[in-house]
């Protein structure tokens, strides 16, 4: 989670109900760097084209949408006879939260794709033409299968292997496509759960001032946040080694990635070395980048 704030990067979350996928993305907003007034008046101007109610104390906390998966699609992405801004564009420069992700329609999720690719979401109708800004991080959180309990360990999942599959593959391969990290969520030994010991854990503000430090870090390298980086910029930025390429073509080819998936494997490992300091990125950086990527879900 620091990783994607850090770099503004997509997430995927996959694990057993009660695992706490939900509670890591209702957290996120609170490690991420603060709006500047700029972006915060920007956000308020969304509220009040879509008439919806906005805290003023809260301003510059980054805005956390999550809809229901029985939201329909101008939900999501806006429209309307009189074009307003949906759930992408409310939550601009913020995060979008997907729970249950598998139970959206098909065609809600497929209109991701643009406003996840442009930050922007175009809306034609055929009395006027309209974009909306909708520059979010995704993140998504589903269970590994109909019942929720497939690989917890506990022996409850009674799916079978076509269910399963056809439950997964609801997730389109473009959608995965522009996530940048897909990760299991474990459920929580029940260890840790009787035997909680709160004197050494992390506050998020003490979380948040690592992820500004690292934020502008890639400000001031790049005038923008790592997810933001285009293919030719990625290139610029990144200077492999042949030993690092060879790593990197043994990737490509084992788990069949596209140029996408390549090129979101460096911007997440540009913000692994931004969140250590390290200027140059190396092999350590490239391999956790890695492991944070799967080809699907």
């Amino acid at each position: 989670m620091e990783i994607a704030a850090s770099g503004g990067h997509n997430l995927l979350l996959i694990g057993p109900p009660g695992s706490g996928k939900t509670m890591l993305a209702e957290r996120l907003p609170s490690i991420m760097p603060l709006l500047n007034t700029d972006k915060a008046l920007e956000r308020a101007s969304i509220y009040s084209v879509a008439n919806k109610p906005l805290d003023l104390t809260q301003l510059k906390m980054r805005p956390f949408r999550n809809p229901h998966h029985s939201s329909s699609a101008v939900a999501l992405v806006g429209g309307g006879p009189t074009p307003k801004p949906g759930e992408v564009s409310l939550a601009h420069e913020g995060v979008l939260f997907l729970d249950e992700l598998p139970e959206f329609p098909r065609g809600v999720l497929e209109a991701l794709r643009q406003p996840l690719e442009n930050g922007k979401i175009h809306l034609s109708r055929a009395a006027q033409q309209t974009t909306f800004p909708a520059n979010f991080q995704f993140i998504g959180a589903m269970n590994p299968c109909p019942c929720g309990y497939y690989g917890d360990g506990t022996a409850k999942c009674h799916c079978t292997a076509d269910q399963i599959t056809k439950y997964k593959n609801k997730i389109s391969g473009p959608l995965l496509d522009r996530i940048d990290m897909i990760l299991t969520v474990p459920p929580l030994p029940k260890e840790a759960i009787l035997n909680q010991n709160k004197e050494n854990v992390e506050t998020s503000e003490t979380i948040r001032q690592r992820v500004v430090v690292a934020h502008n870090i890639q400000l001031k390298r790049q005038g923008k946040s790592n997810d933001k980086l285009a293919p030719n910029e990625i290139e610029k930025l990144i200077n492999l080694n042949q030993n690092n390429k060879q790593l990197l073509s043994s990737v490509i080819d084992k788990f069949n990635l596209s140029a996408r998936s390549y090129h979101r494997i460096l911007k997440v490992a540009r913000t692994i070395a931004d969140l250590t300091g390290d200027k140059k990125v190396d092999k350590s950086h490239l391999i956790e980048a890695i492991s944070y990527r799967r080809t699907s879900v």
